[in-house]
């Protein structure tokens, strides 16, 4: 059972505008890095379901979370189809991502209150999302649609609340296009986990870039 509920959950992505997107299958490396992410001041982390097992790296990472990191929402990304959300789900994922939309996947997290953001392209598809219920969509590949999308959409449909990922950066120029276009918070993936860091273990330099991330977030927020 998730540890956050819909509301809990949502205000945490909202009040820091950022969630880290990451995988590994290692699952030292996997602790190491939320644990990271939440001395940056990260509170909501979404787990990407993308390599063989990764369940069962996410069962222990979401264990490790509830001691180390109290107040940090583990959610899983990369869902497509209701059978891997009833899953994660079932291992206490406080929200489930995808990369695309499917109505079955918000049955499934609507019957147990999990958020559910599913991947958008169009103005019609986010409509449909949230006909059934889904408050967060995901603008995606936002590298691809761009920061005039979310703007357009956002003139004659106010109320959408948009989590954009894919080519965003820890940068004041790129997190500036994006929030002030109306973007409610990013996802953020390779940029924010740069492989060499990674790889040296410099978790230091995670926490760092989560920081000055969110840190940029704020003044662009005021």
């Amino acid at each position: 059972m998730a540890r956050f509920d819909k509301i809990a959950v949502m205000e945490k992505i909202g009040s820091t505008g950022m969630v880290p997107v990451f995988y590994n299958k290692d699952v030292e490396v996997a602790k190491k890095v939320v644990k990271a992410c939440y001395d940056g001041g990260v509170r909501a982390f979404e787990f990407t379901n993308r390599g063989d097992f990764a369940h069962e790296v996410f069962a222990e990472v979401i264990k490790f979370a509830a001691e180390e990191c109290p107040e940090m929402a583990m959610g899983v990304g990369s869902v497509v189809d209701p059978a891997t959300a009833a899953l994660y789900i079932q291992m206490g994922a406080c929200f489930v991502v995808g990369p695309l939309f499917n109505p079955e996947i918000a049955r499934i997290c609507n019957r147990r209150l999990v958020p559910y953001t599913p991947g958008c392209g169009s103005i019609s598809e986010v409509g449909a999302a949230q006909e059934v219920g889904c408050d967060l969509c995901k603008v995606f590949p936002g590298d691809v649609l761009g920061p005039a999308f979310v703007k357009g959409l956002r003139a004659p449909m106010p109320w959408s609340r948009l989590m954009v990922t894919g080519g965003v950066k820890p940068t004041q120029e790129n997190l500036e296009g994006w929030f002030k276009a109306g973007v409610y918070c990013v996802g953020m993936g390779s940029n924010l986990f740069p492989k060499e860091v990674i790889a040296a273990e410099d978790w230091g330099k995670i926490s760092e870039l989560c920081a000055g991330a969110l840190q940029i977030i704020r003044e662009i927020r005021r």
